[in-house]
């Protein structure tokens, strides 16, 4: 029954993301959902859903964490490895559900590196920002909320021994992560809940063919109806024309 709620929590939250927890109990009640605030609450926050609002949220950091200030107010970010972001979102399954990490270049919005994993340890974070760095180097500003996933030793020191500034949502306020929490809704629009996967398996193959056409052939309206990967190495080969030019 509780996995039931949650899909039903996480179909309403993708039209109504500044349901909190009394709304969405109310919603969930005028449903015909015999449920209390303090259920909604559990689920919600092993959900890790972050109504859009200035009140406190689910996504904290562990207690002794350190966060850090938002540095993108009113930066122009106009080159793909100036900023990336990170988030984590909920996957049901038919017998459960899992945990999805994805790290997004934030002027091409094309997915760099992504994990799938069964707990909300920082461990498969840090794996996502590995395989991305690897491909493709350092960022210089890494963006993300207050999870105690990102403000985790783990996820912290990593950022710093490359030298990447880091920057962090403000309690509440999901939008400043907004590019990534959309890439969640199309997922979960367009392939999520297409499908009742069994197994951990099938989940990841899923996830990884969604991901592949969104990065190589999902058509973007911000850049002009242009596939992320597409803008990615477009602007890494104007910007090697212009250094040998230079």
């Amino acid at each position: 029954m509780n996995l039931a709620l949650m899909q039903v929590i996480d179909r309403q939250f993708l039209e109504a993301p500044f349901y909190g927890v009394r709304q969405m109990t109310w919603h969930l009640q005028n449903d015909g959902h015999p449920v209390n605030q303090k259920r909604i609450r559990r689920l919600m926050r092993l959900m890790r859903l972050m109504p859009v609002d200035q009140k406190p949220n689910t996504s904290k950091p562990a207690k002794g964490h350190k966060t850090y200030p938002y540095l993108l107010g009113g930066l122009r970010v106009d080159r793909p490895h100036q900023v990336w972001c990170a988030d984590v979102t909920y996957l049901p399954m038919r017998r459960g559900f899992l945990y999805l990490v994805a790290v997004m270049g934030w002027f091409t919005r094309k997915v760099l590196a992504w994990r799938i994993s069964n707990t909300l340890e920082a461990d498969f974070c840090v794996e996502a920002l590995n395989e991305a760095v690897h491909r493709f180097g350092p960022p210089e500003i890494m963006s993300t909320d207050q999870g105690s996933q990102f403000t985790s030793f783990a996820w912290t020191d990593r950022l710093k021994r490359i030298g990447t500034r880091i920057s962090m949502d403000g309690k509440g306020r999901c939008l400043d992560n907004i590019f990534i929490k959309r890439l969640w809704r199309s997922l979960k629009y367009e392939c999520v809940h297409l499908h009742a996967w069994e197994t951990g398996s099938q989940a990841k193959a899923g996830v990884d063919r969604w991901i592949t056409f969104y990065n190589h052939q999902r058509p973007l309206a911000a850049h002009g109806g242009q596939p992320p990967a597409v803008v990615y190495f477009n602007q890494i080969e104007n910007d090697q024309q212009r250094q040998r030019v230079a």
